[in-house]
C-alpha cells in the first residue's frame, strides 16, 4: 500500500516537473507549450483515462448519469474548481474536490464509493475521494487552458 501511495506522489511530482521544463524550456533559453492534461471518460465503461501528453497516467472508475439524468457528451475545458462545492440543486449534496466543466457539471468526489464503475449520479462524473483529489489538483498544476475533458459514450 504504501509502495502504491509513493508511486502515485511520484508519478504526480514527475508530470509537474516534466510541465515545468516544458513550460520554461529546460534551460535552452527557449518556451515552449505546457503539457497537455486530458481526461476522457467513457459513459459504457464507466472508467475516466487521464492522458498527459497523449501518454496513459491514471485510470478510475467512475459513476456517471444514471437514467434520467444525462452526462452530456462532448469535449470540455474546465470552467472554475471549488475545493469544496454543496450542490444548489440536489439538497445541498457535498460536492469535493469539484473541476467543473459545463454548467453545473462537475468532476467530483462522492462518498458512494460503492456504487463506481455504475452509473448512479445526476449527470455529474463522480471519481473515488483519492482519486478526485489527485485530479483536482492535476488540474490546479496543469490550468485549465492545458486541460480537456472529453466525455464519450
Amino acid at each position: 500500500m504504501i509502495a502504491a501511495v509513493s508511486t502515485k506522489l511520484i508519478n504526480i511530482a514527475a508530470i509537474a516537473c516534466a510541465g515545468t521544463v516544458m513550460l520554461f524550456g529546460g534551460g535552452n533559453g527557449t518556451a515552449h507549450a505546457a503539457n497537455k492534461l486530458v481526461a476522457q471518460v467513457s459513459i459504457s465503461q464507466q472508467r475516466m483515462q487521464v492522458l498527459v501528453d497523449g501518454r496513459p497516467a491514471f485510470e478510475w472508475k467512475v459513476s456517471t448519469g444514471a437514467k434520467g439524468h444525462a452526462t452530456p457528451r462532448g469535449s470540455y475545458k474546465p470552467t472554475r474548481l471549488e475545493e469544496m462545492w454543496y450542490s444548489r440543486k440536489y439538497d445541498n449534496a457535498p460536492m469535493p474536490h469539484s473541476v467543473f466543466f459545463h454548467g453545473g457539471y462537475a468532476v467530483h468526489a462522492t462518498n458512494h464509493i460503492k456504487r463506481l464503475g455504475t452509473p448512479a449520479s445526476h449527470g455529474c462524473v463522480r471519481l473515488h475521494p483519492a482519486a478526485a483529489a489527485d485530479f483536482y489538483q492535476l488540474v490546479e498544476t496543469f490550468g485549465a487552458a492545458n486541460t480537456s475533458i472529453v466525455i464519450v459514450e
